[in-house]
């Protein structure tokens, strides 16, 4: 009988690593919660063009009366100009979760680079990166990225880098400190002393040991991201030609909907946004509790 090759040991270390982690993600009741709830709304946001018609989203095409209560026709009633508040709501996820996911990974990015550059070379380079997330820091990040959509061409992707841009610096804190601790280990020193350079060492050693942690921080800047869109796009700083929760609740303002009693305008967006949020937040701290053993009798 053969020994197993090097290829073969590390594939079977991680196969066991990944039915670990799974284990321990599915004892965390809640975390499968959030999970069931995510992949529900995303799978009917991915099959919404199979499902619906889109020229419904148009207003010259709207057939229904203003603010119709629900009814057999439009279960989410209607809006100001009779379209279908179930099909906005339905369309609105989609750029809801476009514009979450995109600008959590845009400044999960941001940081992490910050993070690692600042803990691995040190001397000049960590001070003006730290002094320069520091700027960040106490500036509200909303404040600043209001400032970016009004300089800024209003669009989706305008949204997107506002949000990024502006919302790194907890990442960048967090990663610059793992990698403190990872650089400390006793095997980043015979590599260096092997001759590794610095590109060895942060993208064979530094980077596979920070993933985990920035994996499960990218979950939970999703829900952050999603509900900075929101406000955003309440604030009218939005993308005027896309439908996402946030438009949708400013309209509902605009047009009466709040003094009117308009409930089901109001309901279905807010709804849709705690909804989404709640799930990426228990499927955050679960996979908090994979990376990190030590959380994991706390809960």
């Amino acid at each position: 009988m053969t020994a197993p090759t090097a290829t073969q040991v590390v594939r079977a270390r991680r196969k066991a690593s990944l039915a670990e982690g799974w284990r321990v993600f599915r004892a965390d009741r809640a975390g499968l919660v959030g999970l069931v709830l995510l992949a529900a709304i995303v799978l009917l946001a991915v099959l919404a063009p199979l499902l619906t018609d889109s020229t419904g989203l148009d207003v010259t095409r709207a057939t229904g009366a203003a603010l119709q209560a629900p009814s057999a026709e439009y279960p989410l009633g209607t809006d100001e100009s009779g379209r279908s508040v179930l099909l906005l709501t339905w369309w609105g996820a989609r750029v809801s979760l476009v514009v979450g996911l995109s600008a959590a990974i845009l400044s999960v990015l941001i940081g992490a680079l910050v993070g690692v550059a600042a803990a691995h070379f040190g001397g000049w380079t960590s001070r003006i990166l730290l002094r320069f997330t520091d700027f960040f820091l106490v500036l509200p990040s909303l404040v600043l990225a209001i400032a970016l959509s009004t300089v800024l061409e209003r669009g989706l992707w305008t949204i997107v880098l506002a949000i990024g841009v502006t919302s790194w610096p907890h990442t960048a804190r967090v990663v610059r400190a793992q990698t403190l601790t990872i650089e400390a280990r006793p095997y980043i020193e015979r590599s260096r002393a092997l001759g590794a350079g610095h590109g060895h060492v942060i993208f064979k050693h530094v980077l596979p040991a920070v993933l985990p942690l920035v994996f499960a921080n990218t979950t939970l800047s999703v829900a952050s991201s999603i509900i900075s869109e929101s406000t955003l796009s309440f604030l009218g700083l939005g993308d005027p030609s896309r439908v996402s929760w946030g438009t949708m609740l400013k309209s509902a303002m605009d047009t009466g909907a709040v003094t009117g009693g308009a409930w089901w305008y109001l309901l279905p967006p807010g709804l849709g946004i705690v909804l989404v949020v709640l799930g990426f937040t228990l499927c955050g701290r679960a996979l908090e509790a994979v990376f990190n053993p030590r959380l994991r009798g706390r809960r």
